[in-house]
């Protein structure tokens, strides 16, 4: 039996970085911790955002892998990491909430669809930024699992 999406082992609350590197890095770590992805996969967050920033709006980052990462996923996942302070991710953008994902096949469309729908209401971001422990935070996002 696969594990659920998302679990409160995932969440990681009030952490805070010195760049995004680091901060993709952290939530990449989760995912491959958890055993979702292999280590690799977390190279190939920071080679996606190379390419495009995973930057949402809304203070909010999904980082994931690129395309010929996903051989590097065992199965699909989250992991949520919450930054307070906010993370700079260039051009002035601050993250607060990174959602990193690995989806199994192409599960990654239906996952990100749901979480754009979340994040899209700037309501649900403050209520993941003030949620003062994981399951808290996690109540946001019932439908993804």
């Amino acid at each position: 039996m696969s594990k659920p999406i998302l679990q409160e082992e995932n969440v990681k609350m009030n952490a805070s970085f010195s760049g995004k590197e680091e901060a993709i890095r952290e939530t990449g770590k989760i995912l491959a911790e958890k055993g979702y992805v292999e280590e690799a996969y977390i190279e190939a967050m920071l080679e996606r955002e190379e390419l495009t920033s995973t930057y949402m709006g809304n203070a909010v980052a999904i980082p994931h892998g690129t395309e010929d990462s996903k051989n590097l996923i065992n199965e699909s996942g989250l992991s949520i990491v919450q930054v307070p302070d906010g993370v700079d991710f260039g051009d002035g953008k601050m993250v607060k909430i990174l959602i990193g994902i690995a989806g199994k096949e192409n599960e990654h469309l239906e996952i990100l669809q749901k979480i754009a729908v979340i994040c899209s209401q700037e309501e649900n971001i403050t209520k993941m930024l003030d949620a003062s422990d994981e399951q808290t935070l996690l109540s946001q996002f019932e439908e993804v699992n």
